[in-house]
């Protein structure tokens, strides 16, 4: 029974999981807020991770029940992501596994979010809309790759929704995305904004120019109001993923789909994308904020999986990487 202790840090969010034989054990997480208008820079983001790490390791030790000496693999997240978050985070990782002499496994980031969406879910092969604030893609499994059917060809989802959030200074705590979605329930007005689907891929730049240009000047003059554009841009940019996302489950013939990422946790995607799984006749999976939004028992469940197959990550490729995609990853551990 392999326990898999991981770490990830990619981003704003820093996390230590403990996952055994299918069983999330532990799963603490901090998140890097800062005020509203403003994003998070990486040499910030890196300070906050070093000063929080340790911390979150022995919380996840205590919380896991386990010590040292039952911790069978060390996983951390090699990329893609934010480069100073993610060597902070590998460093820490490194010295883990060689101070309890335990093995390493680096992990593609992507591919922690579709085993831990796999794994709580228990959706068996389904089509992922994998949305987050780095990342946008639409991706099936086959012949041993996740493969990417479509993707942004610009700027991710989230980082999108999380920009509009400095135009209108929406606070950053929790989350920019989580406060949109607040303030959208309340939206009464679909304001006409750029729709942009190219066959399987999406824009999302366009969107942002056109709300970076016209909001202020749309709420001066009361023609909407913050909420209205709230609402407008999730009904817009969410209705463009389950475009491309339906688009992909007819040319795969699947039945399933599965979101995951942090904007998966948005309730008003899952909506959407629900009504479109019914009238295709297909299943919807989603997970909750605990295991959406980054974490370190996605990392510890991908690793187990890969460990379990034999991988290892000698000392000297354990390094990072921003540019790490999907379909890069031999999925060993899959038939």
């Amino acid at each position: 029974m392999p326990a898999v202790l991981g770490f990830e840090g990619s981003a704003n969010k820093i996390g230590v999981g403990v996952v055994r034989d299918g069983k999330v054990l532990a799963n603490p997480r901090r998140t890097y807020v800062t005020p509203p208008g403003t994003g998070f820079l990486p040499g910030d983001t890196a300070r906050h991770h070093r000063a929080v790490i340790l911390d979150l390791l022995q919380e996840a030790l205590t919380e896991s029940g386990l010590t040292s000496q039952d911790i069978d693999c060390i996983a951390y997240t090699k990329g893609p992501g934010m480069g100073a978050p993610l060597v902070s985070v590998a460093v820490v990782a490194r010295t883990v596994a060689q101070l309890w002499n335990k093995p390493l496994v680096g992990v593609n980031h992507c591919i922690g979010h579709i085993e831990m969406g796999r794994l709580i879910t228990g959706a068996t092969s389904p089509t992922v809309l994998y949305v987050s604030g780095g990342n946008t893609q639409v991706i099936a499994y086959s012949e041993h790759r996740y493969r990417i059917f479509g993707e942004t060809i610009d700027i991710a989802v989230g980082n999108c929704l999380d920009r509009f959030a400095r135009v209108l200074k929406i606070s950053n705590d929790p989350s920019p995305g989580y406060n949109i979605e607040q303030m959208a329930k309340r939206g009464k007005k679909l304001v006409e904004l750029p729709y942009t689907v190219k066959g399987m891929d999406v824009s999302f730049s366009g969107i942002l120019s056109f709300i970076e240009d016209v909001a202020h000047r749309m709420l001066a003059t009361g023609e909407c109001t913050p909420e209205d554009l709230c609402f407008s841009l999730q009904e817009t940019v969410f209705a463009m993923l389950v475009e491309i996302t339906e688009r992909a489950m007819a040319h795969c013939g699947s039945q399933e789909a599965l979101i995951v990422g942090g904007v998966g946790c948005n309730v008003r995607l899952q909506e959407m994308m629900a009504t479109m799984c019914q009238e295709r006749g297909a299943r919807l999976f989603a997970t909750d904020e605990r295991f959406c939004i980054d974490n370190g028992a996605m990392i510890a469940q991908a690793g187990w999986e890969m460990f379990q197959a034999g991988h290892r990550t000698p000392l000297s490729d354990s390094g990072v990487t921003q540019r790490y995609r999907t379909d890069e990853v031999e999925v060993t551990w899959r038939d």
